[in-house]
C-alpha cells in the first residue's frame, strides 16, 4: 500500500489518519473528519474516491490510499463522477459562495435582505444562513452591522460630517442612523469624530499570576484587558489607545470586575468562562476574526489558517495573525488559543510565556 505522508496538524484537530487501518476504517464510516485527509483508489475499477464517498465501499484488498488527488492520478487512476475528488470539496465551495456573500454585503449600498443573497449563493434562506454562521462564526445581519459601523467608525474619523456619514454608511434615514450609532460607537457621532474627546474610561489594575492586569471599561463595556509586568506601562497603553478619552478612578463595584477578570486569567479552564459585556472595537475583519476566537473552546487550540477558513478568507493567514495582535482585550477575546500550524506557539502580545502558561491552565 502507499504511505500517506501527513500534513501539519495542530492540536485541535488530532493526527488520526496516518496509517491504512485508520484510514480504511474511515472509508467503511465515512467519517467527515477525514475529507481532505487522503483519497482512495480502487485496484479494480481504476477509480479513485473521497474518504466520504456515498458509493458502496469496495473489498479492503482492492484499496490503495494516496494523500492527494494528484497522486492518484499519476498511479493511473481517474477520478470518481460521483463523489467528485478532483474538484474542492463542499465546504471549499461553501467557504467561497460565503466569501464572495461577505464582498456583496461590503459593496452594497443598503443592507441586503438574506433572500437576495441567498438566492445569490443558490441556497434556500434557511440553508445560506446556517452555512454563512458555520462559516463565519457570526450571523449574515451580525457581519453586515460589523461592517457598516467599520464604514461610520471609518467616515467620522476622517471628519465627514453627521449627514455626509449616514448616507456613505449605508442609511437611508437620521433616524435609524442615531438608532443605531449609540451602540456603534459607545459614543456620540461628534465625541467619536474628535477622537474619543470627552468620553470616560474607567480603569484599575489588579495582580495575577500572571502579572499585573489591567481592566478598563466604558459604559458599554470592557473595552480592555492588558497585562504586562509594570502598572506604568500598561496605564501608557492604556493612554494611548484612547488619546482624547477621560481616564476616570473606578466607579463602585468596579474592584469586583477586576476580580473577576484576575480570577480568569488565574483559572481560564472554569467551565463557567468569563461572562462580561464587552465593547469591541475594530474592523469588520478583525471583528469576525474576534468572533471566530470566542467560539473555540478552552483547552483547545485552533490555527490561524483554519481561523482564516472560518472567516470566509482562507488566504488571509497574515491578515488574521494581525487582528490577534490587534486584540486589546486579553483572555475574553481569546488569541491565546491561536497557533501556528506545526503546532508552535508563535506570537502573543502578552507574551509567550504567558501564553504557554493560560493554554497549560485551560488544559489542566
Amino acid at each position: 500500500m502507499q504511505a500517506v505522508s501527513p500534513g501539519p496538524q495542530t492540536s485541535s484537530r488530532p493526527a488520526r489518519f496516518f496509517d491504512d487501518d485508520a484510514r480504511w476504517t474511515a472509508v467503511r464510516h465515512r467519517d467527515p473528519d477525514a475529507e481532505g485527509e487522503f483519497v482512495f483508489a480502487v485496484s479494480t475499477t481504476g477509480v479513485y474516491c473521497r474518504s466520504t464517498c456515498a458509493a458502496r465501499s469496495p473489498r479492503r484488498e482492492n484499496v490503495n490510499f494516496y494523500a492527494t488527488p494528484l497522486e492518484a492520478e499519476a498511479a493511473g487512476y481517474r477520478p470518481c463522477k460521483r463523489c467528485r475528488p478532483d474538484l474542492p470539496s463542499r465546504a471549499e465551495r461553501e467557504a467561497e459562495l460565503v466569501a464572495q456573500a461577505c464582498r456583496q454585503i461590503e459593496a452594497a449600498e443598503e443592507e441586503l435582505a438574506l433572500a437576495r443573497l441567498a438566492q445569490v449563493a443558490g441556497f434556500s434562506p434557511h440553508h445560506f444562513h446556517r452555512v454563512f454562521k458555520r462559516v463565519t462564526g457570526v450571523t449574515p445581519k451580525a457581519y453586515a452591522a460589523a461592517h457598516r459601523q467599520s464604514r461610520v467608525q471609518a467616515n467620522l474619523a476622517a471628519g465627514s460630517g453627521v449627514t455626509e456619514t449616514i448616507y456613505a454608511s449605508g442609511f437611508n434615514s437620521s433616524g435609524r442612523f442615531y438608532e443605531a450609532v449609540s451602540g456603534m460607537l459607545g459614543m456620540t457621532p461628534s465625541a467619536y469624530r474628535k477622537g474619543g474627546d470627552g468620553e470616560e474610561v474607567c480603569h484599575a489594575i489588579g495582580r495575577s499570576s500572571l502579572g499585573c492586569v489591567l481592566v478598563a471599561a466604558t459604559r458599554r463595556g470592557v473595552c480592555a484587558i492588558l497585562i504586562g509586568d509594570e502598572p506604568g506601562a500598561l496605564r501608557a497603553d492604556l493612554k494611548a489607545r484612547f488619546p482624547k478619552a477621560r481616564l476616570v478612578e473606578p466607579t463602585p463595584g468596579f474592584a469586583e470586575l477586576v476580580a473577576e477578570v484576575v480570577r480568569f486569567v488565574d483559572d481560564p479552564g472554569r467551565t463557567e468562562g468569563l461572562n462580561l459585556p464587552l465593547d469591541i472595537r475594530g474592523t469588520t475583519f478583525q471583528r469576525r476574526v474576534w468572533e471566530a476566537l470566542r467560539a473555540i473552546p478552552a483547552g483547545e487550540t485552533a490555527s490561524y489558517a483554519e481561523i482564516a477558513q472560518q472567516v470566509g478568507n482562507p488566504h488571509a493567514v497574515r491578515a488574521v495573525a494581525s487582528a490577534c495582535a490587534a486584540n486589546k482585550i486579553a483572555v475574553a477575546i481569546p488569541c491565546h488559543r491561536v497557533i501556528a500550524a506545526d503546532g508552535g506557539l508563535a506570537g502573543y502580545r502578552w507574551g509567550v510565556e504567558r501564553k504557554r502558561r493560560l493554554l497549560e491552565r485551560e488544559r489542566g
